[in-house]
């Protein structure tokens, strides 16, 4: 049988009632669960995986995909309504989707995120269903020094791209790396930066953080200025959630340019849909004609990416089913649910399992269909969480964050840390200084760090190892452009500007 008979079936068997029961239920969960701050998709996945071991193999999977597809999406919900990004990847949608919220256009904000997930899932599941060998030995290429150049072009780009100030963007990045290294030393055993508190031996958790900066930062600039305490109105209509013309023609290329990025860099080993998400935003920023609307609500600023970070979760599959290397944490989980099932991801999967295979991949059809269309007509209620008033909100935002902090771990010192978090983005953000390359740091800082580390032993502590590999050096030199943007913009700067004032002297 070839590939389009082998989908054919998939299909027939995903539309088995039992088989579409789950994988609504699967969409449905991973949208509540994503949406709440301080699960996400990975925390999701593990804690439902208990639940399929009495079904099989088949349905199992079909609705923890749907799961792991609906967090993806449901992340973006509390982002653009309360600034709190449910999951790392729904971060940078945030930045423009809450903006453009306040601004009365939250229905638009989600229907163009829904949108961008749609194609991008699409476009990741064709490429998927057509090119999965050879797409999965091109993210085998890339090694420990690829991947430690990748992550120094999220952070050096993104830390001057999200502010002003290109030194207030570095500043910040180097704050999240610092706090990335907090913790014991996996080589030494030595611990780092803990003062001796027991709770830092593990390292500074990462949702906590993410939720006391986004949330508890809110809570506190609202405090702050009681101007603010009104109703938002928002038209709830469904009609009223259509993107205008202008804005399908600024987000269109803004879903493509997201969808390619974030597939490719969702193929890499380890690196995930964070990082995609982050690498899309800063370029469609710098790439854009409006870049001076980013994070003061440019629509493109959702759908790039949204996009990506939906591409970068389907294309994570990839590598999972062909060589039996998870792309991510959260596919990690579920080959271990695979492994538990009796089957080993891997090349012979395809050959030992192809109802398996081509039912899974038929089902992620049917759960990007259903994502699109649940979530349009979800958003008008959804639209409704603008219209409570500001101290009730700012209330349940209060709660939902401690609540969220404290169940990561079950830790009273996550509670401490999500507050203490809250008043440095507060004060951050009197400062000026951009917060999205603190938490980009901080979730970066450690794989960057092992990267490191691993390139430096496979060459025996030389740094030739970064121009010798072709990707590496091509990532060095993109990273050094990056760095150099804003020196040589303004040296061009002022050289124009000498050269108009005889100019006009003439005049």
């Amino acid at each position: 049988m070839d590939t389009w008979s082998y989908l054919w079936q998939g299909f027939l068997s995903v539309f088995q009632p039992q088989h579409l029961l789950f994988c609504v239920i699967g969409v449905v969960a991973g949208q509540v669960i994503g949406a709440l701050p301080g699960i996400g998709s990975v925390s999701g996945v593990a804690l439902l995986l208990p639940l399929t071991f009495g079904m099989d193999p088949e349905s199992a999977i079909i609705m923890l995909t749907g799961i792991y597809y609906g967090c993806m999406y449901g992340g973006t919900v509390s982002a653009v309504l309360i600034d709190i990004p449910g999951d790392s990847a729904a971060i940078m949608t945030g930045l423009d989707g809450h903006r453009l919220a306040l601004q009365g256009r939250g229905g638009q904000a989600l229907f163009m995120a829904a949108v961008g997930s749609f194609i991008a899932g699409t476009f990741g599941i064709l490429m998927l269903t057509l090119f999965a060998p050879p797409l999965a030995r091109f993210g085998l290429r890339f090694g420990p020094p690829e991947t430690a150049a990748l992550m120094l072009l999220a952070l050096t780009s993104l830390g001057w791209l999200t502010g002003e100030s290109a030194a207030k963007g570095l500043l910040s990045a180097l704050l999240g790396l610092f706090l990335a290294v907090i913790g014991v030393d996996s080589v030494s055993g030595r611990p780092r930066f803990t003062m001796g508190v027991i709770d830092l031996m593990d390292g500074i958790p990462f949702l906590p953080v993410v939720i006391g900066i986004f949330g508890i930062t809110q809570v506190l600039l609202w405090l702050e200025s009681r101007a603010q305490w009104k109703v938002m109105k928002a038209n709830l209509g469904l009609r009223a959630i259509l993107p205008s013309v202008q804005e399908w023609a600024v987000s269109k290329w803004a879903i493509v340019r997201g969808t390619i990025i974030g597939f490719f860099v969702g193929l890499m080993p380890g690196a995930g849909a964070t990082t995609a998400s982050f690498l899309s935003y800063t370029i469609e920023r710098q790439s854009s004609r409006r870049a001076h609307l980013f994070g003061k609500g440019a629509i493109e600023g959702v759908a790039a990416p949204e996009s990506a970070n939906n591409a970068a979760a389907i294309a994570a599959y990839v590598p999972l089913l062909s060589l039996g290397i998870p792309g991510s944490a959260t596919t990690a989980v579920l080959m271990g649910g695979l492994m538990l099932w009796g089957l080993r991801p891997g090349p012979l999967l395809f050959r030992d399992a192809p109802e398996f295979v081509w039912g899974l991949i038929a089902s992620m059809y049917v759960a990007n269909f259903l994502l699109l269309a649940v979530n349009t007509l979800a958003i008008p209620p959804m639209i409704r969480i603008l219209s409570i008033p500001a101290p009730v909100l700012m209330a349940i935002v209060s709660v939902i964050s401690i609540v969220g902090a404290y169940c990561i771990d079950n830790s009273v010192f996550d509670i401490w840390l999500a507050l203490g978090a809250g008043v440095l983005g507060y004060f951050m953000h009197k400062l000026k200084i951009p917060v999205p390359p603190v938490v980009l740091g901080l979730v970066l800082g450690p794989d960057l760090e092992t990267a490191m580390r691993q390139s430096f032993m496979l060459s025996k502590g030389s740094v030739a190892i970064f121009f010798t590999r072709p990707i590496a050096l091509g990532l060095l030199i993109a990273t050094a452009l990056f760095l150099s943007a804003p020196a040589i913009g303004g040296l061009l700067r002022r050289r124009r500007s000498p050269s108009r004032q005889p100019a006009e002297g003439q005049g």
